[in-house]
């Protein structure tokens, strides 16, 4: 009986090894991780999906005689969902790139299981540098921006303004904590000083506490680390209790162009923030923009935009290796600069970080509006090597010394 049992299981591992790899031999398939349905579900969400697709077509559907499939899921912000998601993907169903997964906890433990599962993600949608620093991955690639070249961007050009005091609002889980972290760092390293914080929970509907003490700090700044709808209801809120009217000013220090459609240019007016990406920028940009409005009713976030470019650079890579091999894909990718309709001479450094210019915005006032969607001054470009953290300062193992 015992043999018969031992021959049983040699027989189904041999099975379930075997249809494992005749997926992952047949198909190029990547895995578009996301929130689908809460609150960052605008910034990348199901569009996200589309935008994927939409690079998949444009490539032709197929590489090295394989079809190129994209599966999606919604980890629904809460951890053990997105890493149990990640998890099956990766070990059997025979998913070969992870791209997108907002909310920076789920990203750090989809970056240990590439490194364990040697296995690939893209992370265009998660912001914490940690995925650069004491968190990075071989197998991991930061795409799109972090905490650190957000709050560089926003914070310096407000401290330079003449805005020291600053008092934060953040969102309590590991991105709003680097965002915090980050900007802090800022303001201090550039003669500002910090009055206080407070933490909130992610997806808060009623921020008047949290505003209260803001205004009560006196801070000439009120640092929103946090993202999407909180910050939304932030702007909408310290708007209804008159904080801005009486001197305050808000610093989004992460901030989208469906944001700003979703406030209103009545209340979003004046915003300075740091994208990587604006549809109305360039010919190229307003080109592949108006493709994707067609197919989903709303113009890109950088997160649209970076999933297509991200899967983009996969499939090249994967045709130029002649494998879907995480090893020789990643080092086409790592090998090969990005140049797309948006990214021009961007690299992937040795920390798995996308160095890529990103460019301080503000938002237009109603009266230089020309049509919807029409909401950005571009206020200056950071080049990329300004932007992201240098390797001198870089926690990350990979770094050598």
């Amino acid at each position: 009986m015992r043999k018969l049992a031992l021959y049983a299981g040699l027989v189904t591992a041999l099975f379930v090894g075997s249809a494992q790899a005749q997926v992952s031999d047949d198909v190029i398939k990547i895995g578009v991780l996301n929130d689908q349905s809460g609150s960052f579900a605008d910034l990348s969400g199901p569009n996200g999906v589309i935008a994927a697709e939409m690079a998949v077509e444009d490539f032709g559907g197929t590489v090295l005689g394989k079809k190129i499939e994209v599966v999606s899921a919604d980890h629904q912000n809460k951890v053990d969902i997105g890493l149990d998601i990640a998890r099956k993907w990766y070990e059997s169903e025979g998913v070969d790139l992870i791209i997108d997964v907002p909310n920076s906890a789920i990203a750090i433990g989809v970056n240990d299981l590439t490194r364990d599962l040697d296995k690939i993600a893209i992370f265009t949608s998660a912001g914490s540098s940690a995925l650069t620093g004491a968190k990075c991955s071989p197998n991991g690639i930061h795409w799109t921006y972090d905490t650190y070249a957000l709050a560089r961007g926003v914070a310096t050009a407000m401290l330079e303004n003449g805005d020291k005091s600053w008092f934060f609002l953040v969102s309590d889980y590991a991105f709003g904590h680097a965002l915090r972290a980050d900007a802090g760092q800022v303001v201090e390293n550039n003669g500002g000083t910090i009055v206080g914080e407070v933490k909130h929970p992610l997806n808060t509907a009623d921020f008047a506490s949290y505003l209260l003490q803001a205004q009560a700090s006196g801070a000439q700044v009120i640092g929103l680390a946090n993202g999407s709808a909180d910050t939304v209801n932030s702007i909408k809120q310290a708007n209804e209790f008159g904080i801005t009217q009486s001197g305050q000013k808000l610093a989004a220090l992460l901030f989208f162009l469906t944001d700003v459609h979703s406030l209103g240019l009545d209340l979003a007016a004046g915003v300075n923030l740091v994208e990587a990406f604006y549809w109305d920028q360039t010919d190229e940009t307003r080109a592949w923009s108006e493709r994707f409005y067609k197919r989903t009713g709303v113009m890109p976030t950088m997160l649209h935009a970076s999933d297509y470019a991200a899967v983009m650079h996969y499939l090249k890579a994967v045709k130029a290796a002649g494998t879907d091999a995480s090893g020789p894909v990643l080092e086409k990718m790592k090998g090969t600069k990005i140049n797309d309709f948006f990214t021009k001479d961007a690299y992937i450094r040795e920390d798995g970080r996308v160095i890529r210019d990103m460019y301080l915005y503000s938002v237009k006032n109603k009266s230089d509006s020309k049509r919807d969607w029409d909401y950005y001054n571009v206020v200056r470009t950071i080049p990329g090597e300004q932007a992201f953290r240098p390797l001198a300062e870089s926690e990350c193992p990979l770094v050598k010394k």
